[in-house]
């Protein structure tokens, strides 16, 4: 599969990357744990079948230390034992965001007192905006439809 158009050299995709970028290291700066920030980008990922950000991510979170168990239990997070409570209240918030077409009333008042437990005001700011970033990335290379399987590790930034 070949991109529709080369994203990274276009000039206006460019602008908008890097806008969308700086938003991601603010995000990211935020004191939330990074193994969570990676957890919440693969599962939005997985969800809107972007393999150029599952590519990423998985990677990204291997060369920081995540175990291949945790990576490939991602999907089903839900029946694994390998995730602690403040990381499945992330990534249930993280569904929820992702789906929110396919849910009437979106984010359900349940999923967020779960996740406002584990976080601070500051790390569920952080939260909200990683899943609203991730879910713009995956749409731009979806649509894109940028190819998977070579991006290394540390590759952008």
């Amino acid at each position: 599969m070949n991109a529709r158009i080369d994203f990274f050299a276009n000039p206006v995709a460019g602008k908008v990357l890097r806008h969308i970028n700086s938003a991601g290291r603010a995000a990211g700066d935020s004191g939330l744990p990074h193994a969570t920030q990676e957890l919440v980008k693969i599962r939005a990922s997985q969800i809107n079948g972007c393999g150029f950000c599952t590519d990423m991510h998985t990677k990204d979170a291997a060369a920081a230390g995540e175990t291949q168990l945790r990576l490939n239990l991602v999907a089903t997070w839900r029946e694994a034992t390998v995730f602690t409570d403040a990381e499945r209240a992330a990534l249930e918030l993280a569904e929820q965001g992702t789906r929110i077409a396919d849910a009437a009333g979106g984010v359900t008042d349940e999923a967020w007192a779960d996740a406002a437990k584990h976080y601070d005001e500051d790390q569920l700011a952080a939260l909200i905006s990683l899943i609203a970033i991730i879910n713009a990335y995956n749409r731009i290379n979806v649509i894109n439809q940028q190819p998977a399987g070579d991006y290394q590790p540390g590759q952008f930034g």
